[in-house]
């Protein structure tokens, strides 16, 4: 028996057979094409387009409708496959001559250094989804067609997979995925969990060590994986899978508890959401509204930016769903690290400092106009909230509440109906906006603390670094001291403080956030069941306490053994008490 560890990314157990698909890479051989027959591969390529994108509609069509977010993903991979610049790329090489395989391959290679160049992992990886669509119009003009050849349920492993690959491998017989590829935000994940498939990536070395027909036993919550496994590991995968079970009916039970603690202090517990076909999850997992609705997806996934009247039903969809839950939308966070094809930005040294988020906004007030018209307009039809990301200091937020302003005054005098009232809040993701905070919290109707940015930004680490991702620590003293800092800024002037980062939606850190007085906490929509139910089982005045100590220590080692011996007990009986009702 052999032992992998990879990355979890979709919960759940199985055992059975494994399926190896795409082992290697393709092989492309260059082939020189007369002058007289490069109207005919042009043709060729045309044709094998085509094809392609027709097999990916097929496979939308034979996906349940509620599985939305998987739809938005497929069809996403459609526009890529149908992009005219990547068949006008590959065209201009097939009339120097070159066979269409070679241009496709030449045309991905530059592709792949320019996505390598990008210093935000999400958008690394979608050189995944446009390499994986490639590949499939190669296999294609190579004489492959789709199709699998086993009849029998299958745990599949492979290099990496795209979307469409992950649907077209039959999910009645896929117990589950490994892949050696991919992370959380990786696509493979995304629709691993949507269709409820155990998943494990990063896992490497288990195309080297696993072969056709190994028996593998596989955990999408811990990542392990068991090659030949002996009989007692079947058995306890028999358990895990019982309990996983069990555990799923549980939280589903009490999805819709309060979030209070046992002395009676209440955290309002919403969702983050990236695509409206995720509202279902948001309502089956209990959230009370939106904390952060990213409308970046709006952006990224087609080659034209999007009309105010797309953004307008997007954004009304989504409020309608969960009225009388508030939605709280923010503005667009692009630029720099993060494209859109409709946008020329200019190229930066220091994409993570520079043009983006409210900054790139106010420079282009048509972009900005756009979707404030749009979201405006949603807050007829539900309680909208809105906030501007990357804010860094009073006069900066006063210029985008000021241009609202004078986008509610474009909706009146046209007669469209809006929330006059509606609110505006600011997203504390960089130091010099929580320096302010007393200010801001002057101007603004929210606080919504962004944690991600926030810890890199004063922690000066690029998370996306390995030479230094283990120095991105949430429980740093300056971190914590932060937060506080925003917080009791908040309070004091009446207004609500949130947090959307990770760090909502860890039970480690949840007893401090408690302690902290946040008043809502936003997380993926599967975690608030979990944190509600630890909530419940906390005491207000102990986390308190447990602040009050950590804010006089001097490093995080220090930290987390001070919230290790005071909840790490209680977190442990918790976990093992909740995986075995």
């Amino acid at each position: 028996m052999k032992i992998l560890r990879g990355l979890g990314v979709s919960a759940g157990v199985a055992v059975g057979p494994a399926q190896l698909i795409f082992p290697g890479h393709i092989k492309v051989s260059r082939t020189q094409i007369p002058p007289s027959e490069i109207p005919k591969e042009i043709k060729r390529l045309e044709e094998a387009i085509e094809a392609t994108a027709q097999e990916i509609q097929r496979l939308k069509a034979q996906l349940p409708e509620n599985l939305g977010e998987v739809h938005a993903i497929l069809e996403a991979q459609r526009l890529i496959v149908k992009d005219p610049s990547l068949s006008s790329e590959a065209e201009a090489l097939i009339r120097k001559g070159f066979n269409a395989e070679w241009a496709l391959f030449k045309v991905l290679d530059r592709y792949r250094q320019a996505f390598a160049e990008l210093p935000d992992e999400y958008f690394r990886e979608r050189y995944q989804d446009l390499a994986s669509m490639v590949e499939k119009v190669i296999f294609y003009l190579q004489g492959h067609r789709s199709g699998n050849a086993w009849e029998e349920k299958s745990i599949i492993v492979a290099q990496d997979l795209s979307p469409a690959d992950t649907v077209g491998l039959k999910p009645d017989l896929t117990l589950a995925f490994v892949t050696e590829g991919g992370s959380r935000t990786s696509h493979t994940a995304i629709v691993a969990r949507s269709l409820g498939i155990p998943a494990v990536v990063a896992a490497k070395g288990v195309l080297k060590e696993i072969s056709p027909g190994d028996l593998v036993a596989v955990d999408g919550t811990t990542g392990e994986i068991f090659i030949a496994p002996e009989p007692e590991i079947i058995a306890e995968f028999s358990q895990r899978a019982r309990r996983f079970q069990r555990l799923k009916e549980r939280l589903h039970q009490v999805a819709h508890l309060e979030a209070q603690t046992k002395d009676g202090r209440r955290i309002t517990l919403q969702a983050n959401l990236d695509l409206p076909e995720e509202i279902p999850f948001v309502r089956e997992y209990g959230a009370e509204g939106i904390g952060l609705f990213r409308t970046e997806y709006l952006y990224v996934s087609r080659r034209e930016l999007p009309s105010e009247e797309l953004l307008f039903e997007t954004y009304r969809q989504v409020v309608e769903s969960l009225r009388p839950y508030p939605v709280t939308i923010r503005t667009l966070d692009i630029g720099g690290d993060k494209f859109a094809s409709g946008l020329e930005l200019p190229e930066e040294i220091n994409p993570a400092l520079g043009l983006r988020a409210i900054r790139l906004c106010l420079k282009q007030e048509d972009l900005f106009r756009t979707q404030l018209r749009a979201i405006l307009r949603a807050s007829a039809y539900g309680q909208v909230k809105v906030m501007f990301p990357l804010i860094s200091g009073v006069a900066e937020f006063l210029r985008a509440r000021n241009f609202l302003e004078r986008i509610k005054e474009e909706l009146a005098q046209e007669g469209h109906p809006f929330d006059p009232e509606i609110q505006v809040g600011v997203m504390i993701e960089v130091p010099s906006a929580v320096a302010v905070a007393d200010l801001l919290a002057k101007e603004a109707d929210f606080f919504s603390i962004g944690t991600n940015d926030l810890i890199q930004y004063t922690l000066a680490i690029d998370r996306g670094n390995e030479e230094v991702s283990e120095l991105y620590e949430p429980l740093h003293p300056a971190i914590l001291r932060l937060i506080k800092a925003t917080v009791e800024a908040g309070h004091r002037e009446g207004i609500p403080v949130s947090m959307c980062g990770e760090m909502a939606g860890d039970l480690l850190y949840i007893p401090l956030l408690v302690g902290f007085e946040l008043d809502e906490l936003s997380m993926t929509p599967q975690s608030i069941p979990e944190v509600k139910l630890f909530i419940r089982e906390l005491e207000f005045r102990h986390c308190r306490e447990l602040v009050e100590r950590v804010l006089h220590l001097t490093c995080q080692d220090e930290v987390k053994e001070a919230v290790a011996a005071v909840f790490g007990p209680r977190l442990q009986e918790f976990s093992k008490r909740l995986w075995s009702e």
